[in-house]
């Protein structure tokens, strides 16, 4: 398995606390974008889910796989794109599917007063649902063909 060699341990690592960095520009532009601005949720979840793939993108080429050259940046770059596009098709019918059922269930439960809303709480765990989905996606397939370069 990938994961049993210390070096795919180490960039597993890297890759998930670069996806952390993603999340929080991830969840940071939906709820800034859904919240505060009233862009639709779906739309609002496909531009935040760019801008983290473009953070992403520049972490990953520098930092999680240094030793990632043979390809040039430009080639990797529209592959991490790809994968990424992908990961979209994927993560965008499970947000989809989850936000609505999520957010009646949560409106029933957090109580009145607090600083968010059932919504809000809704909202937030369909988007995290995708996004755990979609990073181990993100993850083996960019490892195996974006990044295919490196021992």
């Amino acid at each position: 398995m990938v994961l049993v060699d210390a070096r795919e341990r180490t960039r597993f690592m890297k890759f998930m606390l670069v996806g952390l960095m993603g999340a929080v520009i991830d969840f940071g532009a939906f709820n800034l974008l859904s919240g505060l601005i009233d862009v639709p949720e779906v739309p609002a979840s496909m531009i935040s889910f760019t801008l983290a793939v473009c953070s992403n993108f520049v972490w990953n080429r520098f930092w999680t796989y240094p030793d990632s050259r043979s390809k040039r940046i430009r080639h990797q770059l529209i592959q991490f794109f790809i994968v990424n596009l992908l990961g979209v098709a994927i993560r965008t019918p499970i947000f989809a599917g989850l936000y609505t059922p999520l957010e009646h269930v949560f409106m029933d439960i957090v109580p009145p007063g607090l600083p968010f809303t059932g919504a809000f709480v809704g909202h937030n765990l369909a988007l995290a649902v995708a996004v755990v989905v979609v990073m181990f996606w993100n993850f083996f397939v960019n490892r195996y063909w974006t990044y295919a370069d490196i021992d």
